[in-house]
Parts: C-alpha cells; sequence; structure tokens
C-alpha cells in the first residue's frame, strides 16, 4: 500500500524547504533509508531518507521549488502499484484554492481568478506580477513561485531579479525581527592584541595545527559571561533568565550568507578542544552540513569581522539572547607603552545589547572585563 510521506517540520519552527535535487526518479526502486531528496531549510541542505522500501511513486515537488511544512513530498508503494492524488484535507492555507463545498456537501466551488496558494500571491504582491495575466505549471493549472519569478523577469529587462535563498530570506526575517523587538545600544573599546596573538601561535605550535581566533575569544569571553549573567540570558516577558549553561555562538561567512555556529557547553572545555570544534563548525557551516542542533540556541554570539577586514561596527543582537561582540581586525597603530610611544596592536571591539535588560554602566562593565581577559589571556 501506498506511504505518502509529508514534508516534516525538521527543525525549531521550519515552515517550508526548497527542493535541491532528487536522487531518484518516479519508478525508481528505493530502500528504506536511502537517500531520496535533498531540501534546502533557511539553516543547512538535509538529506531526506526514504519511510520505507518499495517504489517512488509521486515527487511533491521539482528541483527548485518550495514545499510548505505538511505538504506532500513523496509516494512510495508497491512495486506495480498505482496511485493517484485523492481528495486531501485542506489546510486553512489552501482554503482560497480548493474552494468550499456547498451545504449539500456535493458540489466543489472554486474562487474566481488565478489559482495559486497564499505565499505565491504575496510573492507575486512583492515582485508587482498581475497573476490574472500568469500561466500556472502547477499541478490543475496551479500558479508556482516559479511562474511568478518568471513572469517577473519578462514584465522588465533592465533589472535583473535574484530571488533570496532560504537562508538569506532567513537571515533578513531575523535580522529584521531582531531589530524591530531589540533596543539596540553598541558600546565600543580597544584591548591590546599581542598576548592573545602570542597565546594563539604557542597553541598552534603545541596542537600542530591551525587556530580560530574565536576559540580563544571564546575562553577569554566565558568568564566575563559567568561574572555579568546579564549578558548570558534571554529575556521571556516580565522575567530574565539567566542562563546556567554557555553555548556561544559563532558568526561564519559562508557563500551562502552568515551563519551563526554554536559551541555547546563552551565553559567546559579546553583551548585545544575550543579550537578544533569552532574549526569543525566552520567547515561545517561552509559545507552546509551543520546539523538543526549545531544552528540554534546561541546564549551569547562572536562575530569577528576582522577576519573579512573589519574593524568597528554595530553588531545586531539574535533574537533569543541579550548582547553580541564584535571584533575586528588588529592594526598596528601608535600608542603609549609603559610612558613611551610604541607601535602597538589592538583589537576594535563593538558590543551591542539590549537595553531593556542592560543599562550603559553594566554594559561598560562587561566590555572592560572582555577587555581585561584579552590583554590577560589565563589571568596572568
Amino acid at each position: 500500500m501506498a506511504l505518502e510521506f509529508a514534508l516534516p517540520d525538521i527543525g525549531e519552527g521550519l515552515t517550508e524547504a526548497t527542493v535541491v535535487r532528487w536522487l531518484a526518479g518516479v519508478g525508481d526502486r528505493v530502500e528504506l533509508d536511502e537517500v531520496v531528496v535533498e531540501i534546502e531549510t533557511d539553516k543547512a541542505v538535509t538529506e531526506m531518507p526514504a519511510p520505507r522500501a518499495g517504489t517512488l511513486l509521486h515527487r511533491g515537488a521539482g528541483d527548485g521549488e518550495t514545499l510548505a511544512v505538511g505538504d506532500l513530498l513523496m509516494v512510495i508503494g508497491d512495486d506495480g502499484e498505482a496511485w493517484s492524488p485523492g481528495v486531501r484535507p485542506a489546510a486553512a492555507e489552501a482554503a482560497p484554492i480548493v474552494g468550499t463545498l456547498d451545504e449539500a456537501g456535493e458540489t466543489l466551488s472554486r474562487p474566481a481568478g488565478a489559482q495559486a496558494l497564499p505565499r505565491v500571491r504575496k510573492l507575486a504582491a512583492e515582485l508587482g506580477v498581475d497573476l490574472a495575466g500568469v500561466a500556472g505549471t502547477g499541478p490543475g493549472g496551479r500558479i508556482t513561485e516559479a511562474d511568478v519569478r518568471t513572469a517577473a523577469l519578462s514584465d522588465d529587462d533592465r533589472v535583473d531579479r535574484v530571488p533570496l535563498s532560504p537562508t538569506r530570506r532567513a537571515i533578513a526575517a531575523r535580522m529584521a525581527q531582531a531589530w524591530r523587538e531589540i533596543p539596540h545600544v553598541t558600546t565600543f573599546g580597544e584591548a591590546e592584541a599581542a598576548p592573545l596573538l602570542e597565546r594563539r601561535r604557542a597553541l598552534a605550535e603545541a596542537t600542530g595545527g591551525p587556530v580560530p581566533l574565536e576559540a580563544l575569544l571564546i575562553g577569554v569571553v566565558v568568564p566575563a559571561l559567568q561574572d555579568h549573567p546579564e549578558f548570558n540570558a534571554t529575556l521571556q516577558g516580565d522575567e530574565l533568565l539567566l542562563r546556567r549553561h554557555y553555548d556561544v555562538g559563532v558568526a561564519v561567512d559562508t557563500p551562502d550568507g552568515l551563519l551563526v555556529a554554536v559551541v555547546r557547553d563552551a565553559d567546559r572545555l579546553d583551548a585545544a578542544v575550543l579550537a578544533a570544534e569552532v574549526g569543525r563548525l566552520a567547515a561545517a557551516a561552509r559545507d552546509r552540513t551543520l546539523t538543526p542542533t549545531e544552528v540554534a540556541g546561541a546564549t551569547f554570539t562572536i562575530s569577528n569581522i576582522g577576519a573579512v577586514g573589519g574593524r568597528y561596527g554595530t553588531p545586531i543582537v539574535p533574537p533569543g539572547t541579550t548582547a553580541i561582540l564584535s571584533v575586528g581586525r588588529a592594526d598596528s597603530q601608535a600608542g603609549v607603552v609603559d610612558g613611551e610611544v610604541a607601535v602597538v596592536r589592538r583589537f576594535p571591539l563593538s558590543l551591542s545589547y539590549d537595553h531593556r535588560v542592560v543599562d550603559g554602566a553594566l554594559g561598560r562593565r562587561f566590555l572592560a572585563a572582555v577587555v581585561e581577559a584579552i590583554e590577560f589571556p589565563g589571568g596572568g
């Protein structure tokens, strides 16, 4: 008997996913747990296995098309079995498309005009496309997202319309949410770079491998978080939840956009283990192989903008946290050391925080603690 398999929610709050590519065609034999399709969510590319052995009878979307959670992803049945779409319960989102039954329950009425899902209609409105003039290529003549984007491109050859990837759409949504909901304050400072850079060099020699600067920054920031718990917290209604675990997010620059990978229980890891874990997570972020648990739940975030040549910035506090630290490139500059003018290297620091939770004085005290930890790593 054919098994209809819907797109599941494979991450926190997932609402939709885009088909990257199918690894099996309709009519192909698949085995239990064999990877059948790759889908892209807002965080990662995920392989979806076959929920049973049999023949792939139906694919719910083509490459590049988007499905909502709960939409039919695939149908797998027995060899030689026939399958056709039956009457499926209409989700609330689909109500304007499938219409309503009359009082007798016998006649299906459809709304006038083009047939398209609400999310497709929303996209058409954003791109200025009149659905009345779009020919649908989906089942039953339904207009798909691809149809809308094609129509938008043909409407105006003076611009290039580049659809946002699921990752970029997620980044845009989270940044807008953060800026809308969190009153931001950013405070700035500097820390002498030589002590931390020397420790990085020594650790690289001892371990025989590269040491990401972020690993050492985590090591110096965690004690400051322990002394200032408001920066390792989340505001929930009228309560401030002070977390006693330290899951530090590290911003990773990838070809698909900025991703935050999370180092779990960072306070329990020594410098060598932190270096290995940050390196592993950064590689996984660039390969799009991070798991949902590796991109969610950060309690504090570090962004090393110096890796791409940046100095000062105004980082945006990720939703669900109260602060983020941005560390810029340590350039050589004139400074005073022991009363003498000398060439020094200093890290530019930018600390953004939720002003509902943290006042300016506390923000300065926390940043001062971070500066001291950078300049005297290990408490030396």
